[in-house]
């Protein structure tokens, strides 16, 4: 097929010799089956802001850091440079995301290259080497049901044990090749420790994939992982390698407030006996 005018620089760079097919049209951008030399990949160009159906957020941008002091500025701003700013950067919270799920064994396509908005990445295909379906596009039987959501509940939890919530986690963000679930998308993936955002949306990515799997098992739509994985997390005793149990117990003991108050008041008091202390010191 002709060649798409954003992927016009990948083929200058000698990183894409030829566009195979398009594969998916997605609320945020165009997915290509494009040929590498040997290899068959695929090639994720974003939509430009005013064309994507999912819009930002500071839900989701909340916590981002920018290195670069200027950039941050004119993002605050809101300039055109800000703005145009603002898009490269949600643009490549996807590669950066990517790279650290890999390097922390999440099931995540591998990346290649990101070059003017044109992401180069692994075609996830199913053991016949075609594009492997999405979640949404199976059907199922219960024993699958049930063993694609212990995986992807593992996933999940890798993820948050990297410092990383999906966002956006669904039926329709999950392939499936010949090893099992395979998690895409993630240009709207928030950090977990710097967005306060982050535990709803766990909680709705969790919910999500019972959902779906819970049509063909139902008894996983009476788990509640997503609340024992975040109140681990937050108690810090989230690993990898947790055992979980899918119950989640609401603690009904009021809290101290009372002692809380009484350790506020303790420590604003050691801190005004060092300021006296400074004062009769001449400091």
């Amino acid at each position: 097929m002709k060649i798409p005018k954003r992927i016009e620089p990948l083929v200058e760079a000698g990183l894409v010799d030829a566009v195979i097919r398009q594969l998916l049209s997605g609320k945020e951008a165009m997915i290509y089956v494009v040929r590498c030399g040997e290899e068959t990949r695929c090639a994720k160009v974003y939509k430009e802001a005013n064309l994507r159906s999912f819009r930002q957020s500071v839900d989701y941008t909340e916590g981002r850091k920018v290195k670069n002091s200027r950039r941050a500025r004119a993002m605050a701003k809101g300039s055109k440079f800000g703005r145009k700013a603002q898009e490269e950067a949600w643009q490549s919270a996807e590669v950066d995301a990517l790279y650290r799920l890999a390097a922390a064994g999440v099931r995540v396509p591998k990346p290649y290259n990101f070059i003017d908005g044109v992401l180069l990445m692994e075609l996830v295909s199913d053991s016949q080497g075609n594009a492997a379906p999405r979640l949404a596009d199976m059907t199922l039987t219960q024993a699958q049901a049930g063993e694609y959501h212990q995986v992807l509940i593992r996933q999940v939890v890798r993820m948050l044990c990297a410092g990383v919530v999906h966002g956006d986690l669904s039926e329709y963000n999950v392939l499936v090749d010949s090893h099992g679930p395979v998690i895409i998308d993630l240009p709207q993936a928030v950090d977990a420790a710097g967005n306060n955002n982050a535990g709803a949306m766990l909680a709705r990515d969790v919910g999500n994939l019972a959902t779906c799997l819970g049509r063909y098992a139902p008894e996983i739509l009476d788990t509640q992982y997503g609340k024992e994985i975040w109140t681990l997390y937050q108690s810090g005793k989230l690993t990898p390698d947790t055992a979980l149990t899918g119950r989640f117990e609401q603690s009904d003991k009021p809290a101290d407030v009372a002692g809380v108050m009484r350790e506020v008041d303790d420590v604003l008091k050691e801190e005004a006996a060092r300021q006296r202390y400074k004062l009769a010191m001449g400091q």
